[in-house]
């Protein structure tokens, strides 16, 4: 039984005292709004109404249900006003990701976005590494995450990809710092810097091997992922690390934890550009609303203003929503 529309029924016959006008009020014909009191009469176990040829009368049990009656109905229409704004995007939880390498002002300019065109929404945000996104979308424990490719994306719907080219931090006394760009091969004296690599196998493997392919192979790989111990790892030892460019001239220092210019580090970037991280925002497929759209938006176009991130063309057949539905 549609208990929502029995009292609704049952509130219009009480209000008019008419069955032919309650059933225009509530544009249908009389003999099922007469039905539907019977109804309602034989699941609630009480008489509702008296009827007569003229009239209709409330009983005293319909009179002590009619306030119930009217406050469920209101109720009601307070749940479906919040299930649509849910379903709008315009309040409820949305549980989100970002993988460690995102800056600070990139993870700034998303927030912004975001909050400004969905301020009733509440976004709890993880720092989250690809693997960890991937297990937690298997699990229903996240709806949207940005993540690294290449990757599993079975069962994944998945935003416009983004490209970031990396280059190379070094230690600014290095011989390769001094030059404007620096090839892969002039690196061979250095061990290599990357992130641990259950964060995202499949990425850490295709970066090492597209350092191969390109005349580089590190006699030793170290792990990190933190700015600050990465830049101790560059310092201390001497072994340079992969990053994209931010919002840095190349000619400049890399940025110290402070935000002042880090006099011992410098960035220059990868001669022919061979290396990049390739990121888009990803969703359980069938699962995406507006709230999930609104974080789609708002990372892609974050990633591109205050990252530099340029549209890519994957090179092999991913599950992408259209790009016209995004801010490309």
């Amino acid at each position: 039984m549609d208990l929502v529309r029995h009292l609704e029924c049952f509130v219009a016959v009480a209000e008019e005292q008419h069955f032919g006008r309650a059933a225009a009020r509530l544009g249908m014909a009389q003999p099922p709004l007469s039905q539907r009191i019977q109804r309602l009469e034989r699941e609630l176990g009480v008489r509702l109404f008296e009827r007569s040829s003229r009239h209709v009368t409330i009983t005293k049990a319909g009179t002590l249900l009619l306030t119930e009656a009217r406050e469920l109905l209101l109720r009601s229409e307070s749940l479906l006003a919040t299930a649509r704004r849910i379903r709008d995007g315009e309040s409820g939880l949305l549980r989100a990701a970002l993988p460690p390498d995102v800056s600070g002002e990139t993870v700034a300019a998303l927030l912004a976005r975001f909050r400004h065109g969905h301020p009733g929404l509440e976004l709890e945000l993880h720092e989250l590494p690809t693997a960890e996104q991937l297990a937690r979308f298997a699990t229903h424990e996240l709806d949207v995450g940005l993540i690294h490719h290449p990757c599993d994306i079975t069962g994944l719907e998945l935003g416009p990809v983004l490209r970031r080219e990396l280059g190379v931090l070094l230690p600014r006394d290095a011989p390769s710092a001094g030059r404007p760009e620096v090839p892969l091969p002039a690196l061979s004296d250095h061990d290599l810097i990357l992130f641990p690599r259950a964060n995202a196998p499949a990425l850490y493997d295709e970066l090492l091997t597209t350092c191969a392919r390109n005349g580089y192979t590190p006699a030793a790989v170290r792990h990190g992922q933190g700015a600050s111990f990465v830049r101790g790892l560059v310092l201390s030892t001497g072994a340079v690390a992969f990053g994209p460019r931010d919002d840095r001239p190349a000619d400049r220092p890399t940025r110290d934890a402070h935000g002042g210019d880090d006099p011992d580090v410098v960035w220059r970037p990868i001669a022919g550009a061979p290396l990049a991280w390739r990121h888009s925002v990803a969703w359980p497929r069938g699962r995406g609303d507006a709230a999930v759209e609104a974080f789609a938006r708002a990372a892609t176009d974050a990633l591109r203003t205050a990252a530099g991130a340029t549209p890519d063309v994957p090179t092999r057949p991913l599950h992408l929503r259209p790009a016209s539905e995004f801010w490309l």
